[in-house]
């Protein structure tokens, strides 16, 4: 599946982005905020989360994209569905930017296609995100469109990359409460 914004298409990572996938998430400021992300970030890891989304993407239960910038032609992010669960209606949304990327919408334009093909293409009921405590900017990206959050799980989850252990933020969308960015 391939998904098109006005300055990006998110799309499945190939082989040739290694390079790029590597320079944008081998940071700490990125990676940090990630539960599976090692740091350092190597080739080897690059390789490993291509060929584990080309696996998934056969169960369906999970839908995973690199963003490409257009102007550029690179991958600036990863962005994706997980625990698709289309009998109940719910899915899990994550999404990266490299550092140098940040603050300039991508982040948004990228999560308003999720959500759009999540509630439009897949009929989903409710999307579900989880943020590390300590993170606010992924929580304001998600509250934008409407997620809210609703609840704090204690030592929730471990950041591969650090070891730290992180409380963690519970948001929630229902496609009811969805609200187009304008």
């Amino acid at each position: 599946m391939i998904l098109k914004t006005k300055r990006l298409v998110l799309r499945p990572a190939n082989m040739k982005d290694i390079d790029a996938i590597v320079e944008n998430i081998n940071n700490l400021r990125v990676s940090k905020w990630l539960l599976v992300v090692p740091y350092p970030y190597k080739r080897k890891d690059a390789i490993y989360w291509i060929n584990s989304h080309k696996k998934q993407e056969k169960k369906k239960d999970s839908y995973d994209f690199a963003i490409e910038l257009n102007e550029e032609k690179r991958i600036i992010g990863g962005c994706g569905l997980k625990k698709v669960d289309i009998n109940q209606g719910t899915a899990k949304v994550g999404y990266w930017i490299g550092e140098k990327y940040w603050k300039k919408g991508y982040g948004s334009e990228a999560l308003e296609a999720l959500i759009n093909i999540a509630f439009k293409k897949l009929k989903l009921r409710r999307l579900e995100a989880d943020v590390f405590v300590g993170n606010p900017f992924s929580g304001l990206l998600l509250e934008k469109f409407g997620f809210k959050k609703e609840g704090l799980r204690r030592k929730a989850c471990k950041s591969k990359a650090t070891g730290k252990i992180y409380d963690e933020y519970v948001y929630g969308l229902l496609k009811e409460e969805y609200k187009v960015k304008k």
